[in-house]
């Protein structure tokens, strides 16, 4: 005798609805980024109907339900988020190195820090090259980043050796020189080894017998006289850099030859010749040295904010989450065609754990494995287009497109007659 069987329901039990409702989304969505916009709540309820359509949910059922579709849409502004602030961040990298940097919850959403700095367009400031430049620049002993100090010793008679390091340790140690004056450097040697980027004698007598009484120099231009102007005076006119030279060399002889004094300098131990004798100097005398303290790579300078503690690298660039009123027509589109690869992928991942349905006389084979491949395949594309799109539009390859534009107007108008002028 056959029996007759009548289920309760004859429809699946979860099955997803053709709307979604807006009031609904705040308390399905994983993270709450974005339920604080009204245009997310809304996007995310629309996206339900979207998502039925598509899969052809008036013919047959969906086994989602509305509050996956709403977490797929979270998603997928986390994701276009995620790739744009990449493609952003590579943009401003090099402009933002060592600037201020910022701190961020679990969401990715800034507590402390610039706001807004991924939606801004940034000056450019090249700062990794000029980062490089400061490193120069203080080996040469011309500044950089890495303060630059000056010490002076008294040489003592018949003393030719000097531990310039030693000498400098320990005003640092004390906070005074040997002529009991304060020193910038107090605190700062800590057994670092000193650079030593220029030692020099300074000489009142030198500069008083060449700007002396009997005159000074007179030179226009090629410094062939010297004294008064004669008869057969000559003016030139040359080059810029050749005073800059010459006054160099001017400079150079005041502070070793017009000085009768000359020095070596190994491992920071100075070395001065003549060895110096009672004649040598006079009470007021001191040999001077500039010299900066070669810091750690990541030391923090203790007279300026230099970016050491500033952004690194693209983790951190003060970027939140992009806001979603800030995402345009391009952006949403993209998104809800990811959402819907998303829910393309729950779909199948559902349906592939019951590959087949026994129904009487019959079974029914689901479509799981052709739902996983298209959506890690339309995953993949729209992610890829994306980044293409965007490395397509990257500030460099603005500049060569911008160039080109110019070259190109510049060629038409070349070629274009120009209208004859009648006054």
């Amino acid at each position: 005798m056959p029996i007759n069987l009548n289920p309760r329901s004859k429809t699946s039990a979860i099955v997803l609805s053709k709307t979604g409702s807006a009031s609904s989304v705040s308390a399905s969505v994983p993270f709450g980024i974005y339920t604080g916009s009204v245009d997310f709540l809304s996007g995310a309820a629309l996206q339900v109907n979207y998502v039925y359509k598509k899969l052809g949910g008036d013919v047959v059922d969906i086994e989602l339900t509305d509050a996956n579709v709403y977490a797929a849409y979270e998603e997928s502004v986390l994701e276009y988020s995620y790739i744009v602030n990449l493609h952003q961040g590579k943009n401003v990298l090099s402009d933002t190195l060592g600037n201020t940097t910022g701190t961020f919850d679990h969401k990715g959403d800034r507590k402390t820090g610039p706001s807004g700095s991924n939606l801004k367009f940034t000056r450019t400031q090249m700062a990794y090259a000029k980062r490089v430049g400061d490193g120069m620049s203080a080996m040469a002993g011309f500044g950089g980043t890495i303060p630059q100090y000056s010490a002076s010793f008294k040489p003592v008679q018949n003393v030719q050796d000097y531990d310039i390091q030693q000498i400098i340790e320990t005003a640092s140690e004390s906070g005074v020189d040997d002529a009991g004056k304060g020193v910038a450097y107090a605190g700062r040697v800590n057994s670092k080894r000193v650079y030593v980027t220029q030692v020099f004698y300074m000489s009142p007598r030198a500069m008083w017998r060449f700007y002396g009484y009997y005159g000074g120099v007179g030179v226009v231009g090629n410094y062939s006289t010297y004294g008064q102007f004669a008869d057969d005076s000559t003016f030139e006119i040359i080059p810029t850099w050749q005073n800059k030279l010459q006054a160099i060399m001017y400079e150079d002889s005041i502070t070793t030859r017009t000085s009768n004094y000359s020095y070596e300098l190994i491992n920071n131990k100075l070395r001065l010749f003549p060895i110096p004798t009672y004649w040598g100097f006079s009470e007021s005398e001191r040999i001077w040295v500039k010299f900066y303290i070669q810091p750690d790579a990541w030391d923090e300078n203790p007279d300026m904010v230099d970016g050491t503690s500033g952004v690194n690298n693209l983790n951190t660039l003060p970027f939140d989450n992009i806001p979603y009123a800030n995402i345009n027509a391009i952006g949403k589109q993209w998104i809800r065609k990811y959402s819907l690869a998303l829910c393309k992928e729950m779909l199948g991942q559902i349906r592939g754990k019951f590959t087949t349905i026994p129904i009487p006389g019959e079974s029914v084979t689901l479509n799981h494995a052709d739902l996983l491949s298209q959506a890690k395949e339309e995953q993949s594309q729209l992610k890829d287009k994306l980044a293409e799109m965007l490395k397509a539009t990257e500030y460099v390859a603005l500049i060569k497109e911008d160039s080109e534009k110019a070259e190109a107007a510049a060629t038409t108008f070349k070629n274009s007659p120009l209208p004859i002028f009648v006054g």
